[in-house]
């Protein structure tokens, strides 16, 4: 991909359009050749007029990298997401203007995987529950018998970061472990000794699913009414992903009827959860807003590694975390 732009390279411009820890700031603050410039308070029409001659772009999930916003910025050589997911981003009209696409993929991991157990551990063991009851009063210790997950079977859709970690801490609690992703490595497959079997396959053995793979238009809805009804009776699904992989109001549905037991869900199709979402009355349900990556460590790392990454892209053409750069 070509990254060049015309004009003078004097001043490289890096705008931070969403929050940034100052871990980030002082990295590019201290790179000879950059200045960077907090926008994180503005609207969306100063946030146009302060890329004009801007080399870099940082956001987070707020804001909405779309054409209009690309072809603002003309002069943009990279925009960097300080998270995993650029569903926010239209990297193909990034790559039609020659502008490399960043991300920051390992910052998130641990953190991630730590809330899509928690989730589990909350739905088998009914937490959530638990915790109101004794709240309200209450003392149910034979109405709340949960569930053991020594001996069952979790199912792993993606076994990238994240659901490479999963299969360890699975493992650590005596599961068993099938996985499910048709980019594995062989290397990936020995590394972490996986019983890969095809998605409906893994579907009707798993009685815990767990989902790790980024969104794109060609698994939008991967876990719909047809997936969930290939589960077992009773069984339990994690999605710490993101939103648009599961079918909403099927997993409601499945969750009321009983075809699942519990779930437990961090991310949504629409964000914000709109008020009339039927996943709001749905029993047995553990729901966070969003807040995978929501730690000390993940946000400090995330805003090392997309700093590290911007910085090293415009001074020294190293685009190692790119996602649209061409072989």
């Amino acid at each position: 991909m070509n990254t060049e732009k015309d004009g003078p390279q004097e001043e490289l411009r890096v705008i931070v359009a969403d929050p940034l820890l100052p871990e980030g700031f002082d990295i590019l603050r201290e790179a000879s050749g950059i200045t960077v410039e907090d926008h994180t308070q503005d609207g969306p029409d100063e946030l146009v007029r302060a890329l004009v001659g801007a080399a870099g772009l940082i956001v987070r999930s707020r804001t909405k990298v779309d054409a209009d916003l690309i072809r603002a910025g003309s002069s943009l050589q990279v925009i960097g997401r300080a998270g995993v997911g650029v569903d926010n981003i239209d990297i193909d009209e990034a790559t039609r203007h020659g502008i490399v696409v960043l991300n920051a993929p390992a910052a998130n991991t641990y953190s991630t995987v730590e809330l899509a157990f928690a989730l589990l551990l909350g739905s088998v063991r009914r937490i959530p529950e638990a915790d109101a009851s004794i709240r309200a009063g209450e003392w149910k210790r034979k109405e709340l018998r949960g569930t053991q997950l020594a001996g069952k079977t979790m199912g792993i859709v993606g076994v990238g970061r994240v659901g490479g970690e999963m299969v360890r801490r699975a493992q650590s609690f005596g599961m068993r472990v099938l996985a499910h992703d048709p980019y594995v490595t062989e290397e990936r497959r020995n590394e972490l000794a996986l019983d890969m079997k095809p998605l409906e396959e893994l579907l009707r053995a798993a009685q815990i699913v767990t989902i790790h793979v980024p969104l794109a238009d060609e698994n939008r809805g991967l876990i719909g009414r047809s997936e969930i009804a290939l589960m077992p009776a009773g069984s339990i699904l994690i999605n710490a992903a993101r939103g648009g992989l599961v079918d909403e109001e099927a997993l409601a549905e499945a969750l009321v009827s009983g075809h699942l037991s519990a779930a437990g869900i961090d991310v949504f199709e629409t964000e914000p959860l709109p008020d009339g979402s039927p996943l709001r009355k749905a029993p047995n349900l553990v729901m966070t807003p969003h807040i995978g990556a929501a730690t000390v460590e993940a946000q400090r790392e995330v805003s090392r590694q997309i700093a590290v990454s911007i910085r090293d892209a415009l001074l020294l053409n190293d685009y190692q975390t790119a996602l649209n750069r061409d072989p």
